[in-house]
């Protein structure tokens, strides 16, 4: 049986998109606490379903696909630049196609802007007019105000019509770096998308005896199983090491393993990679915030994710990319030896290169030289560094890991780190082996 909090969820789901909602008559309608009420709408806003507003309310919006991440709502927009909605509430909940400045004469406003666009303009009342029965919405820059029949002309067409404190160019970087941002998160891999749901999953009851677990093993051909109690929560692991020379009329539950290392389904890929190395995990059973069972993702899923995660082209670069793409393989030196320069975004207030820009300097050159040798995938399990001089903006670095060791699951480098020829920064770096 669905417990409050999911039925709750449940219900603003089959909400109609663009409807106000609130504690107190979620509370009413459902019958539970306002305490339980509350729980809930913040688990469906972070899970977009909703969108609070403030001084509007809560309101449904439509739940973006994964594909269709990049799209921002109008109610996220409002977050995003601490806005203020002076009319079309009731439009909150669409989906915005482009913005578009609207620093032009009106003949140029006309050619640009059209339904499912954003205009971002000052206080020319009749560019909003125009840009509301065009179809797009209007942000108005500044902290001006519009007159009351565009106001009422907004309520009519459902159409938002906003105004924030910000000039334009702020407002527009904004909204870019959110749609930047999401594009990011885009091509991050979590759980959720490379799990074996619940409906495909081998798990056994807590109840069941040591004969159904082998039963089990021949028809699947696995032998790790999650152990489910009644309520379908994750009691427990069982393994072919805990039933062996185990009488086979003995429940389950008195053989597994209790309280299983578990993970959520927007936990990323890389960080269950990390939990499976150190534990020596093969399957992790996957929940959700109750602890209820909602599949497995076995080490072959998380090699499989990550070597895909290596070939997919990046569309939003975070530093990282940035840092990995300034690492050339030198020429006339070491075969294993990069050049990297040292670029503005890469320094701190004093001109210098960042710790941080320096951390990812050693840690991917050094897992580059190993992956070459290894053929495998890496996981850093203790970094120290010796920073011991600065390097200056459009300075040029030789960095040159060296393989101390290279054993079949741990590998241990050296990294040093030149500028003009002199030694500016040290690193040792121990890490684990992802095996196939």
């Amino acid at each position: 049986m669905a417990t409050k909090h999911e039925q709750i969820i449940r219900h603003i789901d089959s909400l109609p998109i663009g409807e106000k909602i609130s504690v107190r008559q979620i509370a009413k309608e459902l019958k539970v606490s306002e305490g339980t009420a509350y729980r809930a709408i913040k688990d469906a806003e972070n899970k977009g379903y909703v969108s609070t507003i403030e001084r509007v309310g809560t309101i449904r919006i439509e739940r973006k696909k994964k594909e269709n991440i990049e799209k921002l709502t109008f109610a996220e927009v409002v977050n995003i630049i601490d806005g203020q909605v002076l009319g079309g509430k009731a439009g909150l909940h669409k989906t915005l196609t482009k913005f578009v400045i609207g620093a032009m004469k009106m003949d140029a406003i006309k050619r640009y802007t059209g339904p499912g666009n954003l205009l971002i303009v000052g206080n020319r009342t009749d560019v909003h007019e125009f840009a509301l029965r065009t179809g797009a919405a209007v942000l108005i820059t500044g902290g001006f105000d519009t007159n009351e029949d565009v106001k009422q002309l907004a309520d009519e067409l459902k159409l938002p019509i906003l105004s924030t404190s910000y000039d334009t160019f702020t407002v527009a970087t904004m909204i870019n770096r959110a749609i930047y941002d999401q594009l990011i998160k885009k091509e991050i891999i979590l759980v959720e998308d490379i799990l074996t749901p619940e409906n495909e999953s081998a798990s056994i009851q807590m109840k069941e005896t040591v004969s159904d677990w082998y039963a089990k093993k021949y028809e699947t051909n696995h032998s790790r199983f999650p152990v489910l109690d009644g309520s379908n929560k994750v009691v427990g692991i069982v393994t072919g090491k805990d039933v062996i020379g185990q009488n086979e009329t003995l429940t389950i539950d008195k053989v597994m393993t209790r309280n299983p290392l578990t993970v959520g389904k927007k936990t990323s890929v890389a960080s269950v990679a990390h939990m499976m190395i150190w534990e020596g995990i093969e399957v992790l059973p996957v929940v959700d915030g109750q602890n209820r069972f909602e599949g497995i993702i076995s080490r072959q899923d998380v090699l499989k994710a990550l070597q895909m995660i290596q070939r997919q082209p990046h569309v939003g670069e975070t530093i990282d990319d940035t840092v990995t793409k300034q690492l050339d393989v030198g020429e006339n030196i070491d075969e294993n030896a990069f050049y990297f320069e040292v670029t503005p975004q890469m320094t701190n207030h004093l001109g210098t290169i960042s710790y941080g820009v320096f951390t990812t300097i050693v840690t991917d050159a050094a897992s580059q030289v190993f992956r070459q040798q290894k053929k495998g995938e890496l996981a850093v399990e203790n970094l120290t560094i010796y920073f011991l001089k600065p390097a200056q903006m459009d300075a040029v670095l030789l960095v040159q890991p060296r393989i101390l060791e290279a054993g079949r699951k741990f590998g241990k480098v050296d990294v040093e780190v030149f500028n003009g020829g002199e030694l500016i920064g040290k690193a040792l770096m121990m890490c684990k082996l992802i095996e196939k």
